[in-house]
């Protein structure tokens, strides 16, 4: 009899302490959206001249289309589109300088949660570890402008 009300009291005992280790949120929460993204860069890319007698225009290795290519990869890979969903055409201003590094990405039109997505372009234009080559004045590098537009759309889905 002994033994069977030592039993019964350890075993209530481990039960009732188990119950109180750990407050448990038993909320069940379902990450089921999800943004689809649809870019579309346009070529040519604008270029802003230099008031200079023989300029010549920053160029990419490869080509603008390369430079397309790269960017739309880095876009789909390294943009968090879960904080804003936007549908436009948009247009980033690359500002290059003497060595050819991107050094500031600025994005219009602004509209409501573009600060967001401006926020995180910058962040894809400095992912992409290739340097331009710079625009030249006279022979020699100068800073440089180059406009990009593209047609951008994120849209809100709910997967099941």
């Amino acid at each position: 009899m002994k033994t069977i009300f030592f039993f019964l009291a350890l075993c209530v005992g481990t039960f009732s302490f188990a119950q109180d280790q750990e407050d448990r949120d038993d909320s069940f929460i379902r990450d089921s959206n999800k943004n689809i993204l649809k870019i579309d860069i346009k070529e040519p890319f604008m270029q802003i001249a230099v008031k200079c007698a023989d300029f010549k225009p920053a160029s990419f290795d490869g080509g603008v289309a390369a430079y397309k290519n790269i960017l739309n990869k880095y876009m789909y890979a390294y943009l968090n589109s879960d904080f804003y969903s936007l549908t436009g055409d948009f247009s980033f201003t690359l500002k290059v300088d003497a060595n050819g590094k991107v050094i500031d990405v600025t994005g219009m039109p602004k509209v409501e949660n573009s600060k967001v997505f401006f926020d995180d372009m910058q962040y894809v234009v400095r992912r992409i570890k290739k340097n331009w080559t710079p625009a030249s004045c006279g022979g020699q590098p100068v800073a440089s402008q180059i406009k990009v537009k593209m047609s951008f759309s994120s849209i809100a889905t709910d997967i099941d």
